[in-house]
């Protein structure tokens, strides 16, 4: 299917509220290092016979795509956003658009699936408040028309999103940094999505979702594949103080999704997120009979060579 650009406009009210300016350029320096490093291997574009109206348009989501997450005026950062949209799906309705690899947007999460299945666009709009929104597409793999799905953060609307399943038009919005590929059948394959999400003045995210496709080829967020003792979700999602950093990676020589175990100071504080960060230890989840198990506590010290990346600052390395 062909989406219209109209489709993709998401317009956020504006505040009267502004965030002190240091408080902002800290919140800039530590985003920008933070998609830098989504998008670390990325370097100056190598594209090689596409059409030159490519490279055009490349250019143009460079430098609009810097604007979204380096402005300090927040209507700026909103045109541009809009522009972005209408740009990038100009961009992708160019023959082989899928293939092209915009190397240099490098402020937007741009993830290809190992089985050239499907493309994956996720961004977002920080707003004075401290708040964000998140965009997002998924373009499919075909090469006779433009497949492109729009994706709808509908994350402060879904009170219980580690037990839903979501579609494309409420999304639980946020920045993937990884897909993780498990061995399925073609016909009920699942793609492990892990995600940064800018939450509020207070709290940030880290999520692993679900992504598969539905018998008309539309995407579907979210499957009870996560166990956690007597608890199954569909999502799993953690919630940490803006101040500190987490790691969540993936350890495909085991099969484990690793991650820092998070705890507040003292009980008073129990449910609090703002308080709460990591305590030195690991837990992770295990992949085995098509579903992901809880391991508490993991002695990660044997796994140097994969884990020396594990320890940096998500920001400077996710």
């Amino acid at each position: 299917m062909v989406v219209g650009i109209d489709k993709f406009l998401i317009f956020i009210p504006a505040t009267k509220y502004k965030l002190p300016n240091t408080m902002y350029i800290k919140q800039i320096f530590f985003t920008t290092l933070l998609f830098i490093s989504f998008n670390y291997s990325k370097g100056q574009s190598t594209a090689t016979n596409f059409d030159p109206k490519f490279k055009t348009f490349e250019d143009s989501l460079k430098s609009l795509s810097y604007k979204i997450i380096n402005s300090t005026d927040e209507v700026v950062r909103r045109n541009s956003n809009n522009l972005f949209i209408k740009t990038l799906v100009a961009t992708l309705k160019l023959p082989n658009s899928f293939e092209y690899p915009f190397d240099s947007v490098v402020s937007v999460s741009i993830l290809k699936s190992e089985d050239k299945v499907f493309k994956v666009f996720t961004w977002h709009l920080y707003s004075d408040d401290g708040s964000y929104r998140y965009y997002g597409a998924i373009q499919k793999n075909n090469k006779e028309k433009l497949e492109l799905y729009p994706l709808f953060d509908n994350s402060k609307y879904i009170p219980k999103a580690e037990d839903t399943i979501l579609t494309k038009d409420s999304w639980y919005g946020a920045h993937y940094y990884s897909i993780i590929e498990t061995k399925k059948s073609p016909k009920n394959k699942q793609y492990v999505m892990l995600g940064w999400k800018g939450d509020n003045i207070k709290i940030n995210q880290k999520i692993i979702d679900v992504l598969s496709f539905d018998k008309e080829g539309k995407p579907v967020f979210g499957a009870p594949i996560f166990n956690y003792g007597d608890s199954v979700k569909t999502r799993v999602i953690f919630k940490y103080a803006r101040t500190v950093s987490m790691m969540l990676r993936y350890l495909p020589s085991k099969k484990w999704i690793v991650y820092d175990h998070l705890a507040c100071p003292n009980a008073t504080q129990l449910g609090m997120y703002e308080f709460y960060g990591p305590d030195l230890s690991y837990d992770g989840l295990k992949f085995k009979r098509k579903k992901w198990y809880l391991m508490e506590k993991i002695d990660l010290r044997n796994e140097k060579s994969e884990m020396d990346k594990l320890f940096n600052d998500p920001r400077e390395d996710n």
